[in-house]
Parts: C-alpha cells; structure tokens; sequence
C-alpha cells in the first residue's frame, strides 16, 4: 500500500512539474471559441468541422459521384463501370472496393430490412445476382462480408467465424475471376486476422500479393495489423515487417512511411514521459514519413493516410510548422488513421487542427508566413 502511495505521488509531482514547463514555454491549450486567445483554423483556408468529409482520406471526386448516383438510384452499374475503368493492381481500386463495400455495409445497418421493407445495399446483392462473373463486383462483396464481420459480430464468437468463412470463400471466388488481380488477397488479410491463420498460412497468402502487386501500401498496412501485438505478433515481429518493407520500398513509395504505423499501433495506453513523441524511435518513424509524402507522386491516393498519422505524431511532438505544412494538404477529409479509431472523427481531427494552428502562431507564424 505503501509504495501505491509513493507512485501516486510521483505521477502527480511529474504531472505539476510538466504544467510548470509549459507555462515557461508559453503551453498551447483550448479555449472556448470566441476567446479573445483562440486561434482561427479558418483564417487558413480550412474547412468548418460539419464540413469534414469523413468517408474518405482524401479526395476522389469519380468515386463520390458514383456512390452518389449508386445509393441514389439503387443501380450498381456506375460502381461495376468505375471499377472495371480502374487500375487492377493500383491503390485507387483496392480504396474504391473499399468504399463500395463499406457504403453497402452502412446502408445494410441503417436499414436491416423489415416486413415489406427493402433491406438497404440491395444494389450489392443485384450485382452480384446478374453479374455472377464479374470481378469488381465479387470483389466488393468479400469486402462487404469482412466488413459486416467487424462490425456486427465479436471476434472468437460462432457469428463472427461463421461470417468470416463466408468472406474467406468468397474472396476465393473473386481471385478465380481475375487470376492476376491482387484485391482478393488483400481482402483475405483481414480474415486471416480475424480468424487467426497460423503464421505459415498467412504467409503463403503474403506471397501470393508480393506475387502481383510488391509495393502495394493498402496490403502492407492490413498486413502489418496480422503482425501486431494486439493480433497474432509482437511489437518485434511488427516492427521488423514495417521496417523491411521500408527498407525495401523504390523511390517513390510510401512505404518507407511504414515504420511510422507500426509506432502507431504500439503506442502505450498510457504516457507519462513527455519526451516520448520526441524520442529516437519515433523521430526516425517520422522522417521516414515526411520522406515518403515528399518523394512520393502527387496522386498517390496513399499520400492522404500517411499526411494524417503524421498531422497526429507532428502535434503530439509540437512541430507545429511542419504539421500545419500536412494539414495545407490534406483538410477537408478525415477518413483515416487516427481519426477514425474515434466516435467522432471529425470532432477528434479537428482538435488537433486547433492546437497545431494554436502553437503555429504561438511561435510567430500566420496565415502569411505558410507556404501555399
């Protein structure tokens, strides 16, 4: 009892002297808005919190139409055109089956169907009614499954395995439909997790994406969840799979952001060292990542996730010109690590968006001395 005691007091004398250092320091902190103190996120161009779309990382204006006129009209002929106009192997298309698949998903929960009553996502099961042999659509509706396992049943339950099956078997049915295309497998990764393939099993299924698509950024992070200590790994096996992936990644890619997840899925629950997000392991996950969005192509559809998980890392370490930097790129989307972990994404985005601008001009810059 003793020594509970002796800790307590500790955690409080650290907690004091940490207020005290930030005082020094002229701390940033939240005011009401209209306080006189408040910085202004709109004085830089960012849109109003109710504004935030939080469906997507980034923009993808073609995939926001056609799920538009999907849900509108019942009809999944746009999303079998868009998908069938879309690079097999690219990222965009492993996104846009996503989001076709979450969609169906939503609409299925909003709407579970009743006496008389159309459950929602019917357009999802029309596609694949009449069109048993296209590749998108089979695609869509293994995705769906995964997604509908998540998020209505708990793992190690009979639902849950018995729903998770069913995507297993349906993810085999889209890789016979399209023999070169990587999405199938990607989609299994998430079933492996969830089911808990033995490790020679899930890396015979890595093999077979490496096969197809070897810097695939969407694969590598459902990968990395399989790896993780809260999964099937450690934070070693996690770290070592980010790392080599980085290691490995052509100029150009985002996976030398990789690292940077990893830390991510690690972080403790709970930090009482106030250097942390300015230690080795993280400042070297970081330069990695600000690396990667900066050799990286400007339409990688990828870019967004890494600018978010860094918006988060660059504020908790309180470099705020460099985090004001990501947001200039990526505001107006928040469909992303870490935001989405939250009830309220947007609400959760744009706190950090007020102390990033908040210690931006506590440090002298203004919307005039950003870079546009």
């Amino acid at each position: 009892m003793e020594i509970l005691w002796v800790l307590m007091a500790l955690v409080m004398l650290g907690f004091v002297l940490l207020q005290v250092s930030r005082r020094r320091r002229g701390a940033v902190g939240l005011v009401e808005p209209g306080h006189p103190d408040a910085a202004d996120p709109a004085n830089y161009g960012f849109a109003r919190e109710e504004e935030l779309d939080v469906r997507m990382p980034g923009p993808d204006q073609d995939l926001l139409d056609v799920l538009d006129l999907v849900q509108r009209t019942q009809d999944y002929r746009g999303a079998q055109q868009l998908l069938a106009g879309t690079e097999a192997r690219g990222e965009r298309r492993w996104q846009r089956i996503q989001a076709f698949a979450g969609a169906a998903s939503l609409e299925l929960r909003q709407r579970p169907g009743g006496v008389g009553e159309t459950p929602g996502g019917q357009w999802l099961r029309v596609w694949r009614a009449e069109a048993p042999k296209d590749a998108g659509g089979a695609a869509v509706h293994a995705e769906f499954l995964v997604q509908q396992a998540w998020r209505t049943a708990t793992p190690g339950t009979d639902e849950f395995r018995i729903i998770m099956e069913e995507a297993r078997a349906a993810c085999g049915e889209a890789a016979l439909l399209a023999p070169g295309d990587p999405v199938p497998y990607i989609v299994e990764l998430s079933v492996a997790r969830g089911l808990g393939y033995p490790r020679e099993e899930f890396e015979q299924l890595w093999l077979k994406i490496l096969d197809r698509a070897p810097h695939h950024m969407g694969a590598h992070l459902a990968a990395l969840q399989y790896w993780c200590e809260k999964w099937h790994g450690s934070r070693e096996l996690a770290y070592s799979f980010a790392e080599a992936a980085a290691a490995r990644a052509p100029r150009g890619s985002l996976l030398a952001a990789m690292p940077l997840f990893a830390v991510f899925e690690h972080l403790p629950e709970v930090n009482l060292v106030s250097g942390f997000y300015r230690s080795e392991v993280v400042t070297k996950a970081v330069h990695g990542a600000l690396y990667a969005v900066h050799s990286a192509g400007p339409d990688d559809p990828m870019q967004a996730h890494v600018r978010h998980l860094l918006v988060f890392f660059l504020v908790r370490g309180e470099r705020w010109a460099e985090a004001m930097n990501q947001l200039m790129a990526i505001d107006g989307h928040v469909g992303a690590l870490p935001w989405t972990l939250s009830a309220d994404p947007a609400a959760e985005f744009a706190v950090y968006r007020a102390l990033a601008v908040a210690g931006y001009e506590a440090n002298g810059g203004s919307p005039a001395t950003l870079p546009h």
